[in-house]
């Protein structure tokens, strides 16, 4: 049977179609890449600003520096604390791949080394990130999966070690938090002056969490109620005294000699 002359023309209009359609979809999957990209760019630009004028600098200025307006801004960020958020959740994915890379080694005690000095590094090289969890301790709500997954990697650290028999055995997980916490002052107080004497300090720590260097302990490890309620009273005391950033210092520095 020969086509009549409608099925041409209908096969047109459908070709006409599919040529409608993939061109709204390549349209939007640029809009999309575009989006992806002004959100990279807004986040990179928020780290940047916080680190030289704290959290509570001015959303404008972060678009500037990302070359975007402030509609596109407040498009990607719809409150004050987004932005924030979000660098928080870069870098949780950090210390998470950070804790991943470790634990794939064959040796427990180098994995838990190598994480806390890679670790350690972030800290001091990215200080902002004590604001950020001083605004947002990982203790509230929003962060409890996050809080999991991190409980859960570092968990898996401090087995490995103690299988192996090089941690010492009444290590814990708050222990390791408390071990976090008494570097942050000591990369603060020498961040202008030995910015890399945290690493000493370190291997210190470090003798005295191995097996062999283990003695009694008299004092339990913090239950993990107590870490919550220690977590909770260190936010309260100092999220009202924000964290010295390298212009504050500069102008400490300025100040001090006239």
């Amino acid at each position: 049977m020969r086509p009549t002359v409608a099925e041409p023309e209908a096969r047109l209009r459908f070709l006409g179609i599919l040529a409608l359609v993939s061109g709204i979809v390549g349209e939007q999957r640029g809009q999309r890449r575009h989006a992806r990209r002004n959100h990279e760019l807004l986040v990179a630009s928020a780290r940047e600003v916080f680190a030289e004028q704290g959290v509570e600098a001015p959303l404008e200025e972060i678009a500037r520096r990302a070359g975007v307006g402030i509609g596109t801004l407040y498009r990607h960020f719809t409150t004050r604390d987004a932005p924030v958020e979000a660098i928080l959740e870069q870098r949780i994915a950090d210390l998470l791949a950070l804790a991943d890379a470790a634990a794939a080694g064959p040796d427990g005690w180098n994995a838990l080394v190598g994480f806390l000095n890679n670790a350690l590094e972030l800290q001091a090289r990215d200080r902002v990130l004590r604001a950020l969890l001083l605004r947002h301790p990982l203790g509230e709500a929003r962060f409890a999966s996050a809080r999991e997954d991190l409980r859960r990697r570092f968990e898996q650290l401090l087995e490995a070690a103690r299988e192996q028999g090089a941690l010492r055995a009444d290590f814990t997980l708050s222990d390791l938090a408390l071990l976090f916490w008494s570097f942050t002052p000591l990369i603060d107080a020498t961040a202008e002056i030995a910015p890399t004497n945290w690493r000493r300090h370190l291997r210190i720590v470090l003798d005295g969490l191995r097996a062999e260097a283990a003695t009694a302990q008299a004092e339990p490890a913090l239950t993990e109620a107590q870490l919550r309620r220690a977590t909770q009273a260190l936010h309260a005391q100092r999220v009202h005294r924000p964290p010295s950033t390298p212009s504050r210092l500069k102008t400490r520095r300025r100040d001090a000699r006239t």
